[in-house]
């Protein structure tokens, strides 16, 4: 991975948690939400780029690859755009606990595809994953 997307990774972490500051006050929610997609939007683009990019011809993507992609983004923000709209405000604790569930979930599938293919991630071989990705896997999964 070079230095620039190293670089531009933790400048989207440090969106992220400029976003938590600003959703924690009524008055700078909006501000907060704005800078979290902007964060987010890089993240994706950065990603998308850098895995075309690849320089093992094997591991890079095709254009399925690209499609189930956008698939899944069309179906997710489909599904927040729809749970966004039909909430009301005073399930709004339930419906963050709801969809910080699902952000665990999410870490428990990634830790087992890393788990099970860990040459993808380039954490060893299946039977010899290092001992510091084991390490952050089970604790992935466990948090």
């Amino acid at each position: 991975m070079s230095g620039a997307v190293i670089l531009i990774y933790v400048l989207t972490a440090v969106c992220f948690i400029l976003a938590l500051k600003g959703l924690s006050s009524p008055t700078t929610a909006r501000q907060g939400n704005i800078v979290g997609i902007a964060g987010m939007a890089l993240a994706i683009i950065t990603t998308l780029f850098y895995v075309g990019s690849v320089p093992l011809p094997e591991m890079r993507p095709d254009a399925t690859t690209y499609v189930l992609i956008g698939i899944a983004v069309i179906l997710g923000g489909g599904a927040g755009t729809v749970i966004a709209l039909r909430i009301q405000m005073k399930s709004m604790p339930q419906l963050v606990a709801a969809f910080h569930s699902l952000v665990g979930l999410a870490a428990v599938f990634i830790a087992a595809a890393a788990f099970y293919a860990p040459q993808s991630y380039g954490i060893g071989a299946p039977g010899d994953i290092r001992p510091a990705s084991l390490i952050e896997m089970s604790l992935g999964s466990a948090i």
